[in-house]
């Protein structure tokens, strides 16, 4: 499946008329990751942070938004994060011929800025691309790993009290880490995910005594 141009709620610019309608009708929606750029949401492209972006039409237009105050990666709760409202600075420079020089003609290359969320220590869950309620391997399927050490480190949140909602949030808003850790051994793609320790105010590691179950209040939930 792919994400096709949609007429209903377009955000045009400053188009207007048959502009406007053309942009409607045919532009690509930047909701997911394009060769053009789109939603590549890197929590650590902060302050300072440039992008080379391939361009691939003529006269080609720039814009961005869809600013998070935190996020944790792989944004896994979708709409989740912390979204705010914010103000981009924008400096651009063109380099001619640029993707014929570096060798990069189908998507952007980021260098990350120095304002970013920096940790020592973690816990890391491990997925691999099998779904363990069907027994159903996927084969180097990285996203059904990904998922399943989501899955592990939401059941590791609350055996110390955390509602599926609360740990599922957490990792969606929290500076986790999110690698691949293994795609090159058959059948399984390995992924893992690195939960800080540092932003909880108990010892959230593991111990012999186990974990020590408390009330952690609860998030919105829908009825």
């Amino acid at each position: 499946l792919g994400l096709p141009p949609l007429t209903d709620n377009t955000l045009a610019g400053q188009a207007t008329g048959e502009v406007a309608d053309r942009v409607a009708r045919e532009g690509a929606r930047t909701v997911p990751a394009r060769e053009n750029g789109g939603n590549h949401d890197i929590k650590n492209f902060t302050r300072g942070a440039r992008v080379f972006y391939p361009v691939h039409v003529k006269d080609a237009k720039l814009s961005g938004g869809d600013l998070h105050f935190s996020q944790g990666d792989g944004e896994i709760t979708f709409c989740g994060a912390i979204e705010m409202g914010g103000f981009i600075d924008f400096h651009v420079d063109l380099i001619k011929g640029g993707m014929e020089k570096y060798g990069v003609s189908t998507n952007p290359i980021f260098m990350p800025g120095n304002v970013e969320p920096r940790y020592s220590e973690f816990l890391s869950f491990i997925g691999i691309s099998v779904d363990h309620d069907t027994n159903t391997n996927y084969y180097l399927d990285a996203t059904v790993a990904y998922r399943r050490a989501c899955l592990n480190a939401i059941e590791y949140l609350k055996r110390w009290g955390y509602t599926g909602e609360q740990a599922y949030l957490l990792l969606g808003s929290a500076p986790i880490e999110g690698r691949i850790s293994g795609v090159v051994d058959i059948p399984n793609a390995c992924c893992s995910l690195y939960l800080p320790t540092a932003i909880f105010d108990f010892d959230v590691r593991p111990n012999k005594e186990g974990p020590v179950k408390e009330k952690r209040g609860q998030c919105a939930v829908s009825s």
